[in-house]
Order: C-alpha cells, then structure tokens, then sequence
C-alpha cells in the first residue's frame, strides 16, 4: 500500500514539473510578444518629420524664434548664415556657413583680379604711348654744371625707405593675387610654396618700415605740399608735360608732385590700417565705424559687420588699394627715371643741375640762389618774379 502511494506521487510530481516548464515557456513567449508590441507602438507615424530642428524659444539667450520644420527651410537657413550657439568663446563659431565668403570669393577672384590687372597694364600702356608721343624731357638749356641742393640726407633716407619697402611689399602682395595664375605654373607647386611663405613673412614685416618712413615723409614734406597760387597755373599748363617750351613756376613741390604726394599719404595710411587690420584679425571695426561715420552724411552703408566681414572687407580693400598705389608709383618712378632728365639726381646726390632746377621749379630755384648770394656775400638780393 505504501509502495503504490509514492509511486502515484512520483507521478504526479512529473506531472507538476512538466506543468511548471509549460506554463515558463507560456510566460516567456508571452512576455517577448508584448515587448516587440510595444516597441512597434513608438514608432513615429508616416507623416512625422525626420530630422527636425528642435524650436528655439525666442525670448533665450541667442535665440533666434522658431526654427524651420523641414529639412529643405532649416538646410537654406544655415547657407543663409543663420546663427547658432556655441559654450565656447569663439561665438563665431555658431555660424556653420558663412554666407558672405561666397560673394567675397567670388569678387576677389573675378572683377579684382581682372579689372587690377587692367588697371596695372593700362596704366604702363599709358607710360609707353607718352614716352613715344613726348619723348623724354630733356633740360631745354643744357647741364649748367652747377647744382643746388634740394634734398637732404635725411629726406633722402625716408625716400628710400619707403621706396624699397613699397617694391617688396608690392611683389609679395601681388603674388597674393597673381601669383597662383602666373608663377605657380612656371615653377610649380613646392617652389611657389616657398616663395608664397617666404613672401608672407617679408609682407608681414617689411611693412613696419614702409609705416615708418611715411610718417618720416609727412613730417618732413607737409608744409610744402599745400596748394598755392602756382598751381593753378601749373594744372591749366598742364605741367608743361606736353609742350617743349612750357615750363609753369612752382616752387619746391608742383601742382603734380602735390597730387602725388596726397594720393601716396592718403592711400598710405588707407592702407596700413587695413593692413593692421589683418595682422589682429577679429580685432577690428574699422570699417563698421568708417560707414557709421559716412551714413551720417545721408550714405547707406553696413555699420552692424561682423568680425568675419571686417576681415573680408579689409582684404579685399587692402588689395584695392595695393593696385592703386601700385599704378601711381609706376608714373612716379617713370617721371623720376626716364621720363626726365635730371630729375633722378633729386633722390639719387640730393643735388639738381641748376638749370632743371630753374625751368621745373622756378620759384624754389630763385629763393635758393637768393639765399646762396646771401650766404658767400652776406647781402641780401630780392628774387625775380617768376613768368
């Protein structure tokens, strides 16, 4: 009797552990269709957007009101220069794409490259038509063989100065633009790589001097660059340029020499606050200031730029007025050389022949001989009215 009673327990136990794994197995199946059920329930509907811009609220520090909802709108807003934020200092930065360097790099390369290029050609086209159609300008009485001193040491050094660094400066700023269209295919890649960092370092520095000596020339040359009644006559003459027989008084510095002067100061400075400009970058406002001050006049200009667009206008007016620097020393070095006789000696002895001296600056010459006679006989003469 009690062998049967463990033997239907037995059973009944297989029976339960049988029941057990079923109802495990139940419960596991069980459990992995409600997590696949509720997994498919998260998916997003068909119509949702992918990839949305989560809206900013406009009132947040940087925010710039609701964002776009859809891709093509948010994609167009970043090309437009749509800004972002950033945790870093460099708030500039929020900007993926800065729309304004397209336009830039379209100006740069296409109508400031060509029209400089036009500029600079005309401008020797011009210097070889007046040199065929006048010739040189030769002293119409002949070399007396005495001179007069016109400029000092001094004067002599700034000259110089400013004329070597203006060469190197204007070399390697040209190769800027010029050179990967001109150089780079004649000595390649690794060889005008060279000369192009070479040439930044030389720029960089050699741009201090050129600052220099243009304050040295202002100091020293301003009061005698002020208009007077000379020049009137020496513009309506023009110079004297085009007849053989012409030559208007003027006194040390003429009407042209004057404009020369003004243009190389001018443009001088123009362009050496540019250039600072782009030796700090990102530290400037010079021309958000410079519009702020013209749109008080009745002007429209951008007075709101940004750091990014202050460095794009100072490049590219840098190289404006590279180019027109460049083609006003190319006349001045052309009058100064061949252009006319004597005139070189001014810079090269710091004396000219005092027969050049009285045909191209009649006045200055007569009140230097006054004050030679007065020197070696010690009694004073009056100089003759200049014709």
């Amino acid at each position: 009797m009690t062998k049967q009673i463990f033997q239907r327990l037995a059973q009944n136990l297989a029976r339960l552990d049988r029941a057990a794994v079923l109802v495990a197995f139940m419960f596991a199946l069980l459990a992995a269709t409600w997590e696949t059920a509720t997994a498919q329930d998260v998916r997003p509907p068909a119509n949702a957007v992918k990839n949305a811009t989560p809206r900013a609220d406009a009132n947040e520090p940087g925010g710039r009101g609701a964002q776009p909802a859809s891709e093509p709108d948010m994609w167009g807003g970043i090309r437009k220069g749509a800004q972002g934020n950033v945790s870093i200092p460099d708030k500039k930065s929020g900007v993926l794409v800065q729309s304004g360097g397209e336009t830039w790099r379209n100006f740069r390369n296409g109508p400031l490259v060509s029209y400089g290029a036009y500029a600079m050609g005309g401008m020797l086209a011009l210097l070889a038509l007046f040199y065929l159609v006048r010739g040189r300008i030769k002293i119409e009485a002949g070399w007396s063989g005495r001179t007069i001193e016109r400029f000092s040491e001094l004067d002599r050094i700034a000259h110089w100065m400013m004329a070597v660094s203006f060469v190197i400066l204007g070399l390697t700023g040209l190769n800027v633009l010029y050179g990967r269209y001109i150089l780079l295919p004649l000595i390649g890649k690794d060889a005008f790589a060279a000369i192009a960092v070479f040439g930044k370092w030389m720029h960089n520095y050699v741009a201090f001097a050129f600052m220099l000596s243009l304050a040295l020339a202002f100091v020293m040359w301003v009061k005698h660059n002020f208009p007077n009644t000379y020049d009137v006559k020496w513009l309506a003459q023009g110079g004297g340029m085009f007849s053989k027989h012409g030559h208007p008084p003027a006194k040390k510095f003429n009407a042209g020499q004057k404009i020369l002067f003004w243009m190389i100061m001018l443009g001088g400075l123009s362009i050496s606050m540019s250039g600072w400009a782009l030796l700090n970058p990102f530290q400037s406002s010079m021309f958000a200031k410079t519009f702020g001050l013209l749109n008080v006049f009745g002007f429209s200009l951008p007075a709101n730029a940004t750091p990014m667009q202050e460095m794009q206008w100072a490049t590219l007016w840098h190289s404006m007025m590279g180019i027109f620097l460049v083609c006003v020393i190319l006349a001045h070095i052309y009058i100064g050389t061949l252009g006319m006789q004597g005139a070189f000696d001014a810079m090269s002895t710091g004396h000219v022949d005092e027969n050049w001296a009285k045909e191209h600056h009649s006045v200055w010459a007569e009140e230097e001989l006054a004050k030679r006679v007065v020197e070696q006989t010690g009694h004073a003469i009056k100089p003759q009215p200049a014709e």
